[in-house]
C-alpha cells in the first residue's frame, strides 16, 4: 500500500500533507485483513479499472476504488478534474448532471467565486466572466490613453482611472452578457462554451436580460461623470458591443470588429482629459489596440474552428487557415508600428506644447516687470 501510494504521489507531481497521508495509512486495514478478507469492499481488485489522466501526462494506471479516492481527497482533486479539458475550463466550474437537467455550478477552490459569493450570485459572476479577468485587463489597458493626455510634468488623473477601471468590468461584463445572449443557441453545440450560463440553463433569458440593464445602468452613472464630448463619444460604443456577436454570423472578420470595440476607450480616455480628440495622436494609438486584438483574438479563434464549421460561423482562424502565423506576424508588426507613431507624436507635441508654454510664461513676466 504505501510503495503503492509513493508511485501515484510521484507521478502526479504532488506534495501530501502529511497529517492526511498518516490518517489514512493508519485508518488502512492490516495487509494480513486483506489477505484474509479478499473480496473486502474496500478493495476488491476485480471491480477496478485503469483511469487516463488526461492534461497530467500519459495514462497512468490509477485505481478508482473508494482508497484511491480518499486518497485524491487529501489533495483537494477528484477524478473529474484530474481529467478536465479546455472545454470544462472555459465552463468556470460548471457540471452537468448525469440525468440531465439544468447545469449546476461545481464546488471548486481555485475559483475565488465559488469560494466568497453566494450561490445565487455565483451564475451572474460567471456569465459577467468576473473569474477571467483577463477580458477587462485588455478593455481597460486602452483607457491608459489617460496618462498619455496627462499634462507634462504631472501625474494621470487618479480619478478618471478609477473611473474607467470600473468601467471596463461594467462593459465587459455587459459584453459577455449580450454575447451569451444572442449566442445561446450557438453556445450550446460548441464544447468550449455550452456549460455558460445562458446556454447551460442556469439562468434564463430573461434573467440575463435584467442583469445586462444593471450593468448597463451603472455604467450610465460612470459615463455621466465625463465631460459632454465622452458622454456622447461613449454612447455611441454601445452601437460596437450590441452588433459585434452578430458578426461572427456575416464575416470572417469578427476579430476586427472586435478590435474596434475593446480598444473603444483609447479614444475615450483621451477625451475625457483633453474634452476632444487630438487625431494624429490617438487614431494610431487605436489602430494598434486594433492590431494587437486581431493577434490574440485570431489565436482564440483557433480552439474553435472544428465547432465553428459545424454551426456555420465565421473567423479569422477559418479565413487565415494555414497561413495564420504570417497574418498575425504581420499584425504584430503593425501594431508596434502604429504604437511607437503614436508615442513619437505625442512626445513632440509635448515638447513643443511645453516649450510654447515657458515662452508664454516668460513673456507674461517680462510684460509685468519681473523678468
Amino acid at each position: 500500500m504505501v510503495m503503492w501510494f509513493s508511485l501515484s504521489v510521484r507521478r502526479l507531481g504532488l506534495r501530501p500533507s502529511p497529517i492526511s497521508v498518516l490518517s489514512i495509512l493508519s485508518a488502512s486495514p492490516s495487509s494480513s485483513y486483506h489477505r484474509q478478507n479478499p473480496s473486502s469492499d474496500d478493495d476488491n481488485f476485480e471491480h477496478l479499472r485503469p483511469t487516463n489522466l488526461g492534461t497530467l501526462g500519459a495514462a497512468t494506471p490509477l485505481f478508482t476504488s473508494r482508497r484511491a479516492l480518499d486518497v485524491l481527497s487529501c489533495y483537494k482533486l477528484s477524478l473529474a478534474s484530474i481529467s478536465s479539458s479546455s472545454g470544462t475550463a472555459e465552463s468556470g466550474g460548471n457540471q452537468r448532471p448525469e440525468g440531465g437537467g439544468k447545469t449546476q455550478p461545481t464546488k471548486s477552490s481555485s475559483c475565488w467565486i465559488q469560494t466568497f459569493l453566494p450561490e445565487s450570485v455565483q451564475p451572474y459572476a460567471l456569465l459577467a466572466r468576473l473569474d477571467k479577468p483577463i477580458g477587462t485587463w485588455l478593455l481597460a489597458w486602452p483607457c491608459m490613453s489617460i496618462t498619455m493626455a496627462a499634462p507634462p510634468g504631472e501625474l494621470p488623473d487618479l480619478k478618471m482611472l478609477a473611473l474607467f477601471g470600473s468601467g471596463a468590468v461594467l462593459l465587459r461584463g455587459a459584453g459577455c452578457t449580450i454575447n451569451d445572449l444572442l449566442d445561446r443557441d450557438i453556445d450550446i453545440k460548441v464544447e468550449r462554451t455550452k456549460n455558460r450560463p445562458v446556454a447551460s440553463g442556469i439562468l434564463t433569458p430573461f434573467q440575463g436580460l435584467s442583469f445586462l440593464g444593471l450593468q448597463l445602468l451603472l455604467g450610465l452613472g460612470i459615463l455621466l461623470q465625463l465631460n459632454n464630448y465622452s458622454r456622447i463619444l461613449g454612447a455611441s460604443s454601445l452601437l460596437l458591443v450590441f452588433s459585434y456577436p452578430l458578426m461572427k454570423r456575416l464575416t470572417f472578420w469578427p476579430q476586427a470588429y472586435l478590435g474596434l470595440t475593446f480598444n473603444w476607450g483609447a479614444l475615450l480616455g483621451w477625451a475625457a482629459i483633453k474634452e476632444g480628440l487630438d487625431v494624429a495622436i490617438v487614431l494610431p494609438l487605436y489602430c494598434s489596440g486594433v492590431c494587437w486584438t486581431l493577434v490574440y483574438d485570431t489565436i482564440y479563434a483557433h480552439q474553435d474552428k472544428e465547432d465553428d464549421l459545424k454551426v456555420g460561423v465565421k473567423s479569422t482562424a477559418l479565413r487565415f487557415g494555414s497561413s495564420t502565423k504570417g497574418w498575425i506576424s504581420g499584425f504584430g508588426a503593425a501594431c508596434i508600428t502604429c504604437l511607437a507613431d503614436s508615442t513619437a507624436l505625442l512626445s513632440i507635441s509635448s515638447c513643443c506644447g511645453y516649450t510654447i508654454g515657458m515662452a508664454n510664461y516668460d513673456r507674461r513676466h517680462i510684460k509685468q516687470g519681473r523678468l
